[in-house]
Parts: C-alpha cells; sequence; structure tokens
C-alpha cells in the first residue's frame, strides 16, 4: 500500500494534479505566504493613568471602574458597547467621548502624544475646556490616559483600520475582514479601586517672630500646592499652583533676611502656610483655620491678624492680580500694600533659584490623593521652609469616618497590556477549514484503490 501511494504522488507531481496537490500542499503554502507580525508583537504593555475618582461632600465624582479586559476599538467603529475605545488627544472631541459612554463602552484609553509642547494649542485648549465636564460626570466605564510609544501607535493605526472598515464594507466583506484580522485584547493589571478611608492631608507652617511687644500684628502668607487635573498622576499644575509656592518660598527667603538685622525687622510675625486640598474645597486651609481657632493659647490666628495674602496662579503673563472682597480704604495696611506693590518693581529676586524651584514643581505630580506625609514632595517642600523659618512643622487632616467631606481611592497609574488576538468567528472557521481537509483526507485514504485508478486514466490520456 506504501508502495502504490508512493507511486500515486510521484504520478501526481509528474502530471500536477491541481485538485490533489491543492489538498497536499495547501496548508503549507498558507504558512510560507503568512504575512509578518507587525510593530506590535504578540504583546506590549504600557503604563496607564486613571481618570480621577473621588466624593466631595457626598458627590462622587469621576470614573467608579478600574478593571479592564475587552477588545480594542476605535471612534470610528460603529458599535463601541463593551470594546476599548482607543482615541488619540488629537482626534479627541467631547461629542465621541459622550458616545462612547453612552453605548456603553468597556474603557476609553486616551493617547496623548509625547511632546505635548508639539500640540496645536486651539486642541489643547479644546480639551481644556472638556475636562470640567469629564470629571463633572459620574461614569462605570474606566478612563485612562497613556503617553504614545511607537508600539502603541502601531496597535491604535491597526485598530483604526479594522474599525473603518467594519463601517464600509458589505457584509460579506466585514465577515471576510473579522475573520482574518488582528484584534487586541487589552487588559489591566490592577484590581478594582477602593476607598482611602485613613488618607491624610497635609499642610506646612512656619513663622518668623516680628520685633517688639507679645501682641503684635500677624500677617499671613497662604499658597496651597496641590494640583488638579483629569487624572492626578498627570496633574503637574505649574501655575495653579506651582507658581503661588515658588512665590512663597522665595517670600520667606527674603523675609528671613530682613528679619535678621534689627533694623529691618518688623513689628509684624509672619505666618507662611503651604496648604493641601487646596483643590478639595480648600479642606487643608479650613481645618488649620478650625485648629488654630480652638487653641486660643498658641495660635496667631486670633484677634490681631492684620493682614492675609494668598499666592495663586501668578505665573500666567506679566503682570499680577489683586483680588478683594472690596476696595481697600485708604490708610489700611492693604490699601498701602496695594500702592507698593503697583509703584516699586520687585528688587534682590534670585530668578535662578525662582526658575530651579518651578521646575522642580512642574515635574511632581501634585494630586491630593497621591502626596504622603512623609514622601518626597512633603518632605522637601518642609526642608526648604525650614531653611528660612522657624517652628516649621506639618499639619494633618483626616475625613470623618461616620461623614466624611472628601474620599480619595486607589489604582489610578496601572499597567495596561494589549495582546494581539484573533477573533472568534476565526477559531470557527480554522476549525471548518481544518476539518474539511481532515475529511478530505480521510475520503481519499478510505477510497485509494479508486483515486489510483483515476490518477491512472489521467496519465494514460494525458499520454495518448
Amino acid at each position: 500500500m506504501l508502495e502504490e501511494a508512493g507511486e500515486v504522488l510521484e504520478n501526481v507531481l509528474r502530471a500536477s494534479c491541481l485538485p490533489l496537490g491543492f489538498i497536499v500542499f495547501l496548508p503549507a503554502v498558507l504558512l510560507l505566504v503568512a504575512p509578518p507580525l507587525p510593530a506590535a508583537d504578540a504583546a506590549h504593555e504600557f503604563t496607564v493613568y486613571r481618570m480621577q475618582q473621588y466624593d466631595l461632600q457626598g458627590q462622587p465624582y469621576g470614573t467608579r471602574n478600574a478593571v479592564l479586559n475587552t477588545e480594542a476599538r476605535t471612534a470610528e467603529a460603529e458599535v463601541l458597547s463593551r470594546r476599548c475605545v482607543l482615541m488619540r488627544l488629537l482626534d479627541f472631541s467631547y461629542e465621541r467621548y459622550q458616545r462612547a459612554l453612552r453605548q456603553s463602552a468597556g474603557a476609553v484609553v486616551i493617547i496623548l502624544p509625547r511632546a505635548m509642547a508639539a500640540v496645536p494649542q486651539d486642541v489643547v485648549r479644546q480639551f481644556m475646556e472638556t475636562e470640567p465636564e469629564m470629571l463633572a460626570m459620574e461614569t462605570l466605564v474606566p478612563v485612562y490616559f497613556a503617553v504614545e510609544d511607537d508600539a502603541l501607535l502601531s496597535i491604535y493605526q491597526q485598530t483604526q483600520a479594522a474599525s473603518a472598515s467594519q463601517g464600509s464594507a458589505s457584509a460579506a466583506e466585514v465577515l471576510l475582514h473579522t475573520a482574518t484580522a488582528n484584534g487586541f485584547q487589552m487588559v489591566t493589571s490592577g484590581v478594582q479601586s477602593k476607598a482611602l478611608s485613613d488618607w491624610l492631608i497635609t499642610s506646612v507652617e512656619g513663622r518668623l517672630t516680628g520685633l517688639g511687644a507679645e501682641d503684635l500684628p500677624t500677617i499671613v502668607l497662604v499658597a496651597h500646592y496641590d494640583a488638579f487635573g483629569v487624572a492626578p498622576w498627570l496633574s503637574h499644575g505649574a501655575d495653579s499652583n506651582g507658581s503661588g509656592v515658588s512665590v512663597l518660598l522665595e517670600l520667606a527667603r527674603l523675609f528671613s533676611r530682613l528679619y535678621t538685622y534689627k533694623r529691618t525687622h518688623a513689628a509684624y510675625n509672619l505666618l507662611f502656610f503651604a496648604s493641601g486640598g487646596g483643590k478639595f474645597n480648600y479642606q487643608g486651609t479650613k481645618r488649620w483655620l478650625e485648629d488654630n481657632l480652638d487653641h486660643t493659647d498658641s495660635s496667631l490666628l486670633q484677634d490681631n491678624v492684620a493682614f492675609v495674602l494668598c499666592l495663586d496662579t501668578l505665573g500666567r503673563g506679566d503682570g499680577l492680580h489683586l483680588h478683594v472682597s472690596k476696595p481697600p480704604r485708604e490708610g489700611t495696611l492693604q490699601h498701602a500694600f496695594l500702592r507698593e506693590l503697583q509703584a516699586r518693581p520687585p528688587q534682590q529676586i534670585q530668578q535662578e533659584q525662582l526658575d530651579s524651584v518651578m521646575d522642580w514643581l512642574a515635574t511632581q505630580p501634585r494630586a491630593a490623593q497621591l502626596l504622603a506625609k512623609d514622601g518626597p514632595f512633603l518632605s522637601t517642600l518642609e526642608q526648604q521652609l525650614g531653611r528660612y523659618l522657624k517652628d516649621v512643622k506639618q499639619h494633618h487632616i483626616r475625613a470623618d469616618k461616620r461623614d466624611p467631606e472628601f474620599v480619595f481611592y486607589d489604582q489610578l497609574k496601572q499597567v495596561m497590556s494589549a495582546y494581539r488576538v484573533k477573533p472568534a468567528i476565526f477559531d470557527l472557521l480554522l476549525a471548518v477549514g481544518i476539518g474539511a481537509y481532515l475529511g478530505m483526507a480521510y475520503t481519499a485514504v478510505q477510497h485509494f484503490d479508486l483515486l489510483y485508478k483515476t490518477v491512472q486514466r489521467l496519465l494514460k490520456a494525458k499520454t495518448q
């Protein structure tokens, strides 16, 4: 039997019998001509930053979910339900974002350019205007941000091509493309988010004591250090409020020099306060005031506060804007401050040191839910204030367990994996193809005598 099979195979090769050649050699040909994998290999891992999730005064904000395991699509796809929708910032619009939420998408991943400075300003402005609307709406859809790299860009382009072709092709073309195209399964490494019940909001205070009697008036200088944005790990806040903190540190340096010499030592106590939770209804400042007013024996914030100056968003443009509850009356300290501010240019400011502080602040994610009391940022801030001020210390607040004013959540930074997968219909068609191939091979073996006679007749007819 084996000798006969070998003879038949030799005759088939000599005669180029097309049907049987297809049966024998088609699998090998398909393997040889299969296209190579694109730039993104079987799996790619990248860091994602989840959108804000917090409760404020009992009202939930942001996304309430942190788990993802679903197939990727782009916004061009017709059906987004239970799909991970990929959007580039350059193509982002609030309407597309809303459409993904309305269709109950599995997740939304917004891809940010590597160089934000190269993004057109109108695109940045449009997204900044959209941020408050995104945060104001509570959603169960996980929303992530990722920084673009070559592999992630390749994944997006392949997914975009697949999504676009499904919307414009016929039913047969869609079925064929669905069966042969490569898809990507997006999976996050984290677990479901949970509340940080014992999280502390930390503030730092220090003072310079005035020259003279014990009951000197106090001038309070305040700046909140925390930043706020749609994603906590991307909230650097150079202007709001890195500029205010840098000016607070520079004022502490300048006044520490003035208070060193008796001739320039003023008859005012100076109280410096870098507050936390400024973006959450000024929680740090509020509780600090309450605690100081409850301790009348050691507080400078009693009846003799002459002036309070809050430093915020000072880096926007070359001018300074003083916001007051009412126009200051002539003869008051506030009026004198405004007059001096308008009349005298800044002097003895160390621009290089101010710039270095701003650069340091602008590279630090400073969302309130990321800054631990013993973390590097607050330790460095406390150390810097301690160089110029006395009695520098931290002030901590914790949300009430029964009726919390604020609640923060974890799982704000995760690793997402993109796995190259084939759709389920591909497995079905592959099983049908393999079954058909095996059925044909089985039939050929079972009726080998008939096949042998058929091949012999074909060879005789060809030789004649």
